[in-house]
């Protein structure tokens, strides 16, 4: 039986840390779901098209990888497309509290079961916030992105 999870996050941009989380993911189940949440309370770097067309093209020869958004709870998109799992990274001991609370609602709300991995040690100082703010400064974030990701600080 074919085991499929999703792995939700804003991805803004998406980075080696959340690239390596989608690698070891693939050793685990047969398909992941790369999906984009729309947060309404979020600011956003790059537009959702750009961040569905950035990670789409670093996927584009991974058959088991697929991208896409939603706007909706995580545990109704999951249910939408068939997930078995949701799949989640942990940096810290903060993600963790934050992570086993999300994944114990959602257990209880869907029935769907949270897979998470932690962060190897060499990522676990990546965020999406910090790489933000490394490109408003104009800043190399070549060493925090997948290469082959084409991001234009000047988008």
């Amino acid at each position: 039986m074919m085991k499929k999870a999703i792995f939700p996050g804003t991805f803004d941009p998406f980075t080696i840390g959340h690239a390596s989380l989608v690698r070891r993911g693939l050793a685990i189940v047969d398909e992941i779901v790369i999906s984009i949440g729309v947060n309404d309370t979020k600011q956003s770097y790059f537009p959702l098209e750009k961040r569905i067309d950035m990670i789409r093209s670093l996927y584009k020869n991974e058959s088991r990888v697929s991208v896409t958004s939603y706007d909706c709870l995580t545990v109704d998109f999951a249910k939408e497309v068939d997930a078995d799992f949701i799949l989640r990274g942990i940096r810290s001991v903060n993600d963790f509290e934050y992570e086993k609370t999300i994944a114990d609602m959602n257990r209880k709300i869907s029935g769907i079961e949270t897979v998470v991995l932690f962060t190897e040690p060499e990522y676990t100082h990546i965020s999406s916030t910090i790489v933000r703010q490394l490109m408003r400064f104009n800043h190399d974030i070549s060493d925090f992105v997948p290469e082959g990701i084409n991001i234009d600080i000047n988008d």
